[in-house]
């Protein structure tokens, strides 16, 4: 009867020292399986439209235009303001998107490292 219960305990033991070593060392979070959304601002912009829509400056990032909108001469395209036309400007990572009450829309990169624009436009 002692060794039965010598084996009982052994058993007893054993089982509790493997679920022990089973169980993680740390909790764990189960992660959301969707990532949130970036994060974009909005903000008031006048854009400089001069020598036609190509560069664009949100705060320290330079921004080139995925389309590079002219008029063949350096100049905007017919129905822009110059030099500069009044819209709103939404960032969102190394994306900047210009919109204006005429229905322009124009989508901007940003220059990783940039200091300045790339053409000097008088």
């Amino acid at each position: 009867m002692a060794e039965k219960i010598r084996l009982s305990l052994f058993a007893v033991t054993l089982l509790a020292v493997l679920n022990a070593c089973a169980a993680p060392a740390t909790p764990t979070v189960e992660a959301s399986p969707e990532a949130p959304p970036p994060t974009a601002s909005t903000m008031p912009m006048m854009l400089y439209t001069h020598c036609g829509i190509e560069e664009l400056r949100v705060v320290d990032t330079f921004f080139t235009a995925e389309t590079p909108l002219n008029d063949g001469q350096g100049n905007p395209p017919p129905g822009w303001g110059n030099p500069y036309q009044a819209g709103t400007v939404t960032v969102a990572g190394s994306e900047a998107v210009f919109r204006d009450d005429n229905g322009h829309v124009v989508t901007f990169h940003a220059r990783p490292g940039a200091t300045s624009f790339l053409k000097i436009c008088s």
